[in-house]
């Protein structure tokens, strides 16, 4: 049995604006990405209220039900058998070719309307992530943080590297510091 055609004809299934959209497998970078910023919401948040989830049926809307690549929810009362009713604390999408337009269009208008408190788009490719925060309803970029290699550090004046930020707190706890070199480095 060849296990890459098995692999290859599974989709799982999100409602997008009242329509079924069947989701491909993802990219191994996209896996990666993922799977790497899980690690570190599954490690910080061991033994605390929130918790994180990964490839969980999110119910938003009557017509809007997404699938996002992780999650954090801590009030334990939206979690049920069947997936998480109601807006989760943070909700992370990785951008792969198929889903980039949802991401960054649709499906961040729902979450915003929903009011997710903070957004975050994963750019594997790029190696970039971008924050958005809920601010009186509506979402505003706190920053993009990107990792560059080093022959782009290179190319780089000493003040654009000055600039360059490599690591920032998550704004569901003050704690809580992201490396970019823990997403991305390991496989980019």
């Amino acid at each position: 049995m060849d296990t890459n055609a098995v692999y290859q004809d599974t989709f799982r299934e999100e409602l997008i604006d009242g329509e079924i959209v069947k989701m491909a497998p993802p990219p191994v970078g996209h896996v990666f990405a993922a799977n790497s910023i899980l690690y570190i919401f599954k490690r910080y948040l061991k033994g605390k209220k929130c918790i994180p989830f990964g490839g969980l049926l999110v119910h938003l809307t009557e017509n809007d039900r997404f699938v996002p690549d992780m999650m954090v929810v801590c009030d334990r009362s939206k979690i049920r058998r069947n997936g998480v009713y109601g807006a989760p604390d943070l909700v992370v999408e990785v951008l792969s070719p198929s889903t980039a337009k949802n991401d960054k269009g649709y499906k961040k208008d729902v979450y915003e309307s929903s009011g997710v408190p903070e957004y975050w788009i994963v750019d594997p490719v790029v190696r970039s992530i971008e924050v958005y925060l809920l601010r009186n309803g509506r979402y505003v970029l706190d920053n993009i943080y990107t990792l560059y290699s080093a022959e782009e550090l290179e190319e780089m004046t000493d003040e654009e590297k000055a600039a360059v930020i490599t690591e920032f707190k998550c704004h569901l706890d003050d704690d809580l510091v992201i490396r970019l070199e823990d997403i991305f480095n390991d496989w980019f």
